[in-house]
């Protein structure tokens, strides 16, 4: 199923796709495509209505894939090329040798690994280990802020996720992407305020916003912020936003 919708002087094209789901969601691939997935019991005027919705954000996603041009080589994970870690830049050393380690170093990532070893997996399981211990760091005093509305969540757990950069579960368990490691401490911080205030507000009301709002004032600075380090700092893989829970 296909449709447009006019916004301004711009015209939205987008494929619908249905699935066993209980919520909208909609893509901005790199090529500009807009992709809506819907309940199989969705009906066109509400797709509509959703897009519409987020017709300005649909339309600056654009435009960042766009200005960004011709799209960054893969990462080969190799002497020189460049990695971030909470918004900071450090630049890639790959060393033969034993054991196999990863450390940062001044401006420096340190990868010492056997030729049987790939640097790509190492630095994978780092960001992992880091994100564990960072998220739960950052979270701790979010948490306790929202004490007072007598909500908490059952448990903090770390994935990465192909469309999201966070998720609250029905039963209060938040999941973080393991790729905002990369990202600013801010930007991680507005994405577990934004998953703490589904504790209370399920679904994106105008509670919710509210809610958001009070707790955090200036956090459509860091999503915006989020979403423009990640279109250009992160791998082609991760270059696309996906917005079902945002």
């Amino acid at each position: 199923m296909k449709g447009r919708v006019a916004f301004g002087s711009n015209e939205i094209g987008y494929e619908v796709k249905f699935s066993k789901r209980k919520t909208l969601g909609i893509k901005v691939h790199p090529t500009g495509d807009v992709e809506v997935l819907a309940p199989i019991d969705a009906s066109a005027e509400a797709i509509e209505q959703r897009v519409l919705r987020r017709a300005q954000w649909i339309v600056r996603q654009q435009n960042y894939f766009k200005e960004l041009g011709e799209r960054s080589p893969e990462k080969r994970f190799i002497s020189g090329e460049s990695h971030y870690y909470l918004g900071r830049q450090f630049l890639l050393r790959v060393e033969e040798g034993k054991p196999n380690s990863v450390r940062y170093k001044g401006r420096y990532f340190e990868i010492i690994c056997t030729p049987a070893c790939k640097a790509k997996e190492l630095m994978k399981e780092w960001y992992k280990s880091h994100a564990k211990i960072k998220f739960a760091e950052f979270a701790e005093p979010i948490i306790a802020r929202f004490e007072k509305y007598g909500v908490a969540p059952s448990s903090l757990y770390i994935q990465e996720m192909e469309n999201r950069w966070g998720s609250c579960t029905p039963k209060g368990k938040i999941i973080l992407n393991t790729q905002l490691i990369r990202a600013p401490r801010p930007c991680i911080e507005y994405v577990i305020t934004h998953e703490l205030c589904h504790l209370l507000h399920p679904d994106h009301t105008k509670a919710f916003w509210e809610l958001l709002q009070k707790e955090m004032p200036d956090w459509e600075r860091w999503k915006n912020k989020l979403e423009r380090f990640m279109l250009y700092y992160i791998q082609e893989e991760y270059l696309f936003f996906f917005i079902s829970s945002f």
